[in-house]
């Protein structure tokens, strides 16, 4: 499937990546995962793409973006849409589609190799037009999740499909390690509460 000689570049969808992952009960460990891939091909670029809730609050995904930021991924950020649907819920809508799909195709050139973290059908369209421009792409996502979090055509479209269950002991988070953290954490904000 990989070629250590391609020129690889992973476009992560963050919400549908964490979606799949929290579906599936694991946590991806995003330095294994640049890792693993950087073994596979040269790794030109690894974006990870998410909309933020601009808002006085903690975000609980910051840490995560700040670490990705400074330690070998591009992050692209938006501010997300909140609104009022007709029954009186508050929603969220942060889309990074285009911004995905503009990245790809201003590196059609550069890589030979596209690996697309979704399962949103929407992106059957950009693999078509990678494709085109002679490149190979894979999706990364799953069937393992009822329902499935991979469109049948995106799947179908792709060079290549990964389930991201199969990848699991490569990438997933060692439940030790996340214990570990947690406890550390717990432990840190005790501390805290000392003073």
């Amino acid at each position: 499937m990989f070629d250590q000689r391609e020129k690889l570049a992973l476009f992560i969808d963050g919400a549908n990546l964490y979606a799949t992952s929290k579906n599936l009960g694991f946590d991806i460990d995003y330095k294994k995962m640049l890792s693993w891939f950087q073994r596979q091909g040269y790794v030109i670029r690894a974006y990870y793409y998410t909309a933020l809730i601009e808002d006085n609050e903690y975000s609980s995904i910051r840490p995560l973006i700040d670490w990705l930021d400074y330690n070998g991924y591009r992050v692209v950020t938006k501010p997300a849409k909140e609104f009022t649907d007709p029954s009186g819920r508050r929603k969220i809508k942060g889309n990074m589609d285009i911004e995905l799909a503009i990245d790809a195709m201003e590196l059609v050139e550069t890589v030979d190799h596209f690996v697309l973290f979704s399962g949103d059908g929407d992106f059957r369209s950009l693999v078509e037009a990678l494709q085109r421009k002679g490149r190979k792409v894979s999706v990364v996502s799953t069937l393992s999740s009822s329902p499935p979090m991979v469109s049948d055509d995106l799947r179908r479209q792709a060079d290549h499909f990964i389930d991201i269950v199969t990848l699991r002991g490569e990438i997933g988070r060692n439940p030790a390690e996340r214990e570990a953290r947690m406890a550390r954490r717990a432990e840190a904000e005790t501390e805290d509460d000392d003073y």
